[in-house]
C-alpha cells in the first residue's frame, strides 16, 4: 500500500505542476526544456495514477505493481485465483474495481494515442494528394509550394515520405520577400524537428478526455512553446524582426483555416503578441546549470515512479 500511497501523491502533484508550469516565465527562456518537461509531467501522471491504481488493487500479491501484473497473468487461467486472495477483505471490492479501472484508463489511452495517429495519417495523406492536385510550385518562392487561396496561410504538412511548406496567394500579398523567407524557415523548423510527433501525445490527450478543458489548455501551452522552438530556429536565419513583422501581419489578416494534421502560423493575438515581444525583445536563455537541474529534475521523477513499480509494497 506504499507505494499505491507514494505513486498517488505523485500524480496529484504532476497536476500541480502542470498548472505552475504554465504559469512560469522561464519556458520561454528554454522551450526546449520546458516542451521535455511537459512531456515528462505527461508520462509521469499516466504511470504514476495507473500504477497507484494498480498497487492498491494487486496488494494481494504482496509484490509489487510489476510482480502483481506478472502474477495476475499467470494466475488468469484459474479464473478465480485473485478473487479468492481478496474474498472476505473489507477492500476486495474495491481492489477489484481499482485493477478494472487501470486497465481501462490504459486502453483509453493507448486507444486514444492510435486513434489520433491514423486519423491524422489519413487526413495529412489526403492534404497531400489535393495539393498534388492544386498547388503548384513558384521559381521566386524556393521551399514552398503556393496555394491559390485569398485568405493568408502558412502551415507546413509533415509527411512520412513527403514533407512541404504551404504557403497562399493571400499570404503572398501581406508579406515582403524578408518576410516571406522567415515564415518558411520557420514552417521548415518545424518538419526537421518533427513537432508534429512532439505534440501527438498531447492531442491524443485531448481525444481521450475531450470534455476536460485543462487538457486543452496545457495542450495549447505545449503548441506555443513548440512554435517558440520553431521561431528559435528561424531566427539563425532570418532577422527575428522579419518573422516579428510577418506574424503581426498574419494576425491583422484575420484568421484562416488549416487541415488538420498540419502545424500552421497562428493568428491567435494573445499568442502572436507572446511571441513577438519575445522576438523584439530576447531574454535570456537558460544557462547550462539551470538546464541539467530541470533535465535532471525529470529523470528522477520517472526513475521514482519506476522503482515505485517495482516494490513490493
Amino acid at each position: 500500500m506504499v507505494s499505491a500511497a507514494l505513486l498517488s501523491a505523485i500524480a496529484v502533484s504532476c497536476f500541480v505542476a502542470a498548472a505552475r508550469l504554465r504559469q512560469a516565465s522561464w519556458p520561454r527562456r528554454g522551450p526546449y526544456v520546458a516542451v521535455i518537461v511537459w512531456q515528462v509531467l505527461g508520462l509521469a501522471w499516466g504511470f504514476s495514477t495507473i500504477g497507484a491504481l494498480l498497487a492498491f488493487g494487486l496488494a494481494p500479491y504482496g509484490r509489487g505493481v510489476v510482480g502483481g501484473l506478472v502474477a495476475l497473468v499467470r494466475d488468469a487461467s484459474s479464473h478465480d485465483l485473485y478473487l479468492s486472495r481478496i474474498a472476505g477483505t473489507s477492500l476486495g471490492a474495491t481492489q477489484i474495481g481499482a485493477v478494472i479501472l487501470a486497465f481501462s484508463l490504459t486502453l483509453l489511452l493507448f486507444s486514444g494515442l492510435v486513434a489520433s495517429s491514423v486519423q491524422v495519417l489519413r487526413v495529412r495523406r489526403r492534404h497531400h494528394d489535393l495539393l498534388g492536385l492544386v498547388a503548384h510550385d513558384d521559381p521566386e518562392v524556393p521551399g514552398a509550394r503556393i496555394l491559390d487561396h485569398p485568405a493568408a496561410a502558412a502551415y507546413c504538412l509533415p509527411g512520412v515520405l513527403r514533407s512541404e511548406v504551404v504557403i497562399s496567394a493571400g499570404a503572398l500579398k501581406v508579406l515582403d520577400r524578408s518576410e516571406l523567407a522567415a515564415v518558411i524557415a520557420h514552417e521548415h523548423a518545424h518538419l526537421r524537428q518533427r513537432h508534429d510527433l512532439v505534440l501527438l501525445p498531447f492531442s491524443s490527450l485531448k481525444r481521450a478526455f475531450p470534455h476536460v478543458s485543462m487538457v486543452e489548455v496545457y495542450y495549447r501551452a505545449v503548441a506555443l512553446l513548440i512554435e517558440m522552438c520553431a521561431d528559435d530556429q528561424a531566427r539563425r536565419e532570418r532577422s527575428p524582426k522579419e518573422l516579428a513583422m510577418a506574424l503581426l501581419r498574419f494576425g491583422a489578416s484575420g484568421n484562416s483555416q488549416v487541415p488538420a494534421g498540419a502545424l500552421a502560423v497562428t493568428t491567435d493575438e494573445p499568442e502572436v503578441l507572446t511571441r513577438v515581444s519575445r522576438l523584439l525583445n530576447p531574454v535570456q536563455q537558460l544557462t547550462r546549470r539551470q538546464t541539467t537541474a530541470v533535465l535532471s529534475a525529470a529523470v528522477a521523477l520517472l526513475g521514482t515512479i519506476t522503482v515505485l513499480w517495482s516494490m513490493p509494497l
